[in-house]
């Protein structure tokens, strides 16, 4: 957690480059926001260059579009269709390969690799929440997950609060943003006032006091301070989505079969998009490979989805077989089920499952349509009880 008496730094966007730089020297391997098919996308970064300048991003159900800005901001877009996910847990790992030795019988052999290095630039305070839930689920219990505790163990988090929020965002409603409050090294608050680009920097951890004694800054002035509040109370006030949250877990429970989830499996494509985008999602499958020859073997894991029918096969057939079944199990465990699991929502308000649907179909109003069938008078109500008789 940062230091309440520690001293938020300034820095310019050459000091930037300086914090880029101060990384690198430390063997860390950057990757950040970069413009890359029509979309803001996580990659490697070389230098600030390499950042998203000048560009933003408009979201709506179903729509993104990237647009210039007016201004030459680097952090000023929402998020894209990349979560960090993919380098903690990365959708393809390859757990073990064996080999036909000339005795005829068959090696195993384990896949030793040293872990990457990774500075994680830009990361924002609903998605450092989402790194926070897949903690709890990859080495928050008995069972570790080596791969994604090694990646985590050795990642450096710079997290950026965010000036502005997209249409799809419902941050504030899981008490998620739009300001990091831990989880992160160094957060940075972007400001552009009176024609100076400057990063308002907190200090979250000793690694990262350590790595901001190499960067040129200056102490923040009550005007930078109230600089960077300004902008994260803009972006609280622009929320695109909402979501009631007053006793979810029982409400869905309770509305387990609800018509409601006939209406959205009628839209609804399975094709896994939401699941995809999510940075909470964890769903993943075991396939084994061997070559023509037989003589050598491999097991991966790789990500799936519980939209797909073969994620809930077991002998005899398929536990999901329908729409309906599928698209309720994955909103009743992502904001109920796993509340049970795991002690917390695994939603985190980003808003990618209702930007990247084809269809459009949006979390908030299907929870929204279920609330308000249960309001005294509502039709809805009437119809979800002639359901449940």
């Amino acid at each position: 957690m940062p230091d309440a008496n520690a001293t938020v730094s300034v820095i310019t966007l050459e000091g930037l480059g300086a914090l880029f730089e101060a990384l690198r020297r430390r063997q860390y391997t950057l990757v950040g926001p970069t413009v890359g098919d029509g979309a803001i996308v996580y990659g490697e970064l070389q230098s600030p260059a390499d950042l998203p300048r000048g560009w933003t991003d408009e979201q709506d159900g179903g729509t993104y579009r990237l647009v210039r800005r007016n201004d030459e901001a680097v952090f000023g877009y929402v998020v894209g269709p990349h979560s960090w996910k993919q380098f903690l847990f990365p959708p393809a790992t390859r757990l073990w390969q064996g080999q036909r030795t000339e005795a005829g019988g068959f090696e195993m052999r384990a896949v030793p690799a040293e872990p990457p290095r990774y500075a994680f630039i830009g990361v924002r305070s609903c998605e450092l929440h989402a790194i926070a839930i897949q903690d709890r689920v990859f080495v928050g219990g008995a069972h570790v997950d080596p791969t994604y505790q090694a990646r985590r163990e050795r990642a450096f988090f710079v997290a950026v609060n965010c000036g502005q929020a997209g249409g799809t965002c419902f941050c504030v409603s899981m008490q998620t943003g739009p300001k990091a409050t831990g989880g992160f090294d160094l957060a940075l608050t972007e400001t552009l006032e009176g024609g100076r680009h400057r990063f308002v920097v907190e200090v979250g951890s000793e690694r990262g006091a350590e790595v901001l004694r190499d960067v040129p800054r200056a102490a923040a002035t009550a005007e930078d301070l109230a600089a960077a509040r300004a902008a994260t109370e803009r972006a609280t006030g622009q929320m695109g989505r909402t979501m009631d949250t007053t006793d979810i877990k029982d409400l869905l429970y309770r509305n387990y079969e609800h018509p409601r989830w006939d209406d959205v499996a009628s839209r609804c494509l399975t094709c896994a998009n939401c699941t995809m985008v999510c940075p909470t999602c964890f769903c993943s499958t075991v396939e084994d490979t061997a070559d023509l020859t037989g003589d050598h073997a491999e097991r991966w894991r790789k990500w799936d989805s519980c939209f797909t029918m073969d994620h809930s096969y077991v002998h005899g057939g398929y536990v999901r077989s329908s729409a309906r079944s599928r698209y309720r199990q994955w909103m009743t465990h992502k904001l109920a089920t796993w509340i049970d699991q795991f002690g917390t929502s695994g939603c985190v308000g980003c808003g990618r499952c209702i930007t990247w649907c084809p269809v459009a179909i949006d979390i908030t109003e299907e929870v929204r349509a279920i609330r308000d069938s249960e309001r005294p008078g509502n039709t809805r109500a009437k119809e979800a009880k002639d359901a449940d008789d």
